[in-house]
């Protein structure tokens, strides 16, 4: 226990120093975009005059290192800044896209992780025999299937030629949970299908791996209940896929950003599109400094998480 939590010290400690370089990295590249920020402010009423007030209000003026420091202390006090006009604190237009966007990567993780147990442990199971083969078909069929045109195909089947689901929107759980699921389904199940069919090969040769071992003969020779035998193995097999899984979450909160286009979900997708295409930059970069900072907080989890399922790394 006293190596897990220094291990699990150690990674925690590392988080400030990957959000500043992760804030340093998207300041730069959005300090060097082509747009103009007193313009996009001001409109038509963007007289050279109103500009330079406009500009040295905003310290837009100042050195790039100096508006960097401005901008970090205020990112330390949760400040992202406001949108163009109408103006809005950018944190509060955070706070109402994010549940949403973080119920749909939620959701398609849990979907991807069931697929992904279900398909690799039966493919493991019956290797090499035709549940295996059909399996090797779907999972590479699955990986090569992007989320968005996934999309749109269930969207035709599902909701225009059968409608069984929603084509788009958003039901609020407190409204109608029922709602809320029909209305999530289709995306989630776009998000998962690919992460859901990359694991379960990552799971299928595990648990090929581990059946070939030792172990399991002498647990099969001694007796032991098959059902015991395979939640040993499938502990054992869990470690690999779990590397990877903070990757896929990655995946899912990127690829949430534009089927939440596809489906019209007011979700991160929503806000990182209204802010490149009026060119405000303070929308942009609050945005993607908060699904970076998800991402790192996702991943530092899972390693956590790795520590607890792999003990044998507890003493490195």
């Amino acid at each position: 226990m006293v190596a897990f939590l220094r291990l699990a010290l150690r990674r925690v400690a590392m988080m400030p120093v990957m959000i500043l370089g992760i804030a340093l990295l998207v300041f730069v590249v959005l300090q060097f975009s082509p747009v103009d920020p007193a313009y996009n402010a001001l409109g038509d009423s963007a007289t050279p005059a109103a500009r330079a007030v406009f500009e040295e209000a905003h310290g837009l003026n100042d050195p790039l290192p100096v508006r960097y420091f401005a901008f970090l202390g205020d990112l330390l006090h949760g400040d992202l800044g406001v949108t163009v006009p109408p103006s809005q604190p950018v944190t509060d237009r955070i706070a109402t896209a994010f549940p949403l966007t973080l119920q749909l990567t939620l959701l398609g993780l849990v979907l991807a992780i069931v697929l992904a147990l279900v398909l690799g442990v039966t493919s493991a199971m019956y290797r090499d025999r035709w549940p295996d083969q059909v399996f090797r078909v779907v999972s590479m069929a699955g990986i090569a299937l992007p989320s968005f045109w996934l999309g749109i195909l269930l969207i035709q089947q599902f909701a225009l030629n059968t409608p069984v689901f929603p084509t788009g929107g958003y039901v609020n759980p407190a409204d109608s949970f029922t709602g809320w699921l029909e209305s999530l389904a289709l995306p989630a199940f776009s998000l998962a299908l690919p992460v859901a069919a990359s694991l379960a090969r990552l799971i299928r040769t595990a648990m090929v791996t581990e059946l070939d071992r030792d172990y399991v003969r002498t647990a099969k020779g001694s007796g032991l209940p098959p059902s015991l035998i395979i939640r040993s193995v499938l502990r054992n097999a869990l470690v690999t896929p779990m590397t990877v899984l903070g990757v896929k979450v990655g995946y899912l909160l990127s690829g949430a950003v534009v089927i939440e286009a596809i489906f019209d979900l007011p979700g991160m997708g929503k806000l990182i599109l209204e802010g490149v295409t009026g060119g405000d930059i303070a929308l942009v970069q609050g945005t993607v400094i908060t699904i970076a900072v998800a991402f790192l907080v996702v991943n530092v989890v899972v390693d956590l998480l790795y520590l607890l399922v792999n003990p044998r790394i507890r003493t490195v």
